[in-house]
C-alpha cells in the first residue's frame, strides 16, 4: 500500500515540476505567406427584365405616404369586442385600438409615432357596465372548535440503534 502512495507522490512532483504536462499545449501552425494571384470579377449587365422591373420600383415610391384604415369586432356570441383605427400622413402616425380585458374593462390606446418624438402611448382602462355590479356576500361567522373534539396525538419517538 505504501508503494501506491510513493507512486502517486512522485507522479504528483513530476507534474509540478514542469517534467509532465499538466495539460495539452496546442501549437499554431507555421505561418506561410502566399500571394493568390484571382481573377478579375466580371459582372454582366443585368438583364431588361430586372432593369424595368427596378425602374418599376423607383416610380412606385411615395415621399409622402398618406393611409387610412379601421376595424372593428363586435360579437355578441363569444363576448369578443376590439377595434382599430389609424392614419398616416407622411411620417406621422396617430391611432387608436381597444380590446377587452379578462378582468372585464376595456383598454383603450391612443398612440402617435413621428420622427421627432418617437412612438408615445397613452393607456385608458374603462369598467364595463356588467362588471359594477358588485354582490355582497353575507358575514361568515368562526366559532372555534371545542377543546374536547380536537384529537392529541403522542409525540413521534426517535428512532436508535
Amino acid at each position: 500500500m505504501a508503494y501506491k502512495f510513493v507512486a502517486i507522490l512522485a507522479f504528483a512532483a513530476l507534474a509540478s515540476a514542469g517534467v509532465l504536462p499538466v495539460h495539452e499545449v496546442y501549437q499554431h501552425a507555421p505561418v506561410t505567406s502566399a500571394v493568390v494571384k484571382a481573377p478579375v470579377a466580371y459582372a454582366a449587365p443585368a438583364p431588361a427584365y430586372a432593369q424595368s422591373v427596378l425602374a418599376k420600383h423607383d416610380d412606385e415610391y411615395d415621399p409622402h405616404p398618406q393611409y387610412k384604415y379601421g376595424y372593428d369586432v363586435q360579437d355578441a356570441l363569444s363576448g369578443d369586442s376590439k377595434s382599430q383605427t389609424e392614419e398616416r400622413d407622411g411620417d406621422v402616425v396617430r391611432g387608436e385600438y381597444s380590446l377587452v380585458d379578462a378582468d372585464g374593462f376595456k383598454r383603450v390606446v391612443q398612440y402617435t409615432a413621428d420622427p421627432v418624438n418617437g412612438f408615445n402611448a397613452v393607456v385608458n382602462r374603462v369598467p364595463l357596465e356588467h362588471v359594477k355590479t358588485v354582490v355582497k356576500a353575507a358575514p361568515v361567522a368562526y366559532a372555534a372548535p371545542a377543546h374536547g373534539l380536537v384529537k392529541q396525538f403522542a409525540a413521534p419517538i426517535a428512532y436508535h440503534h
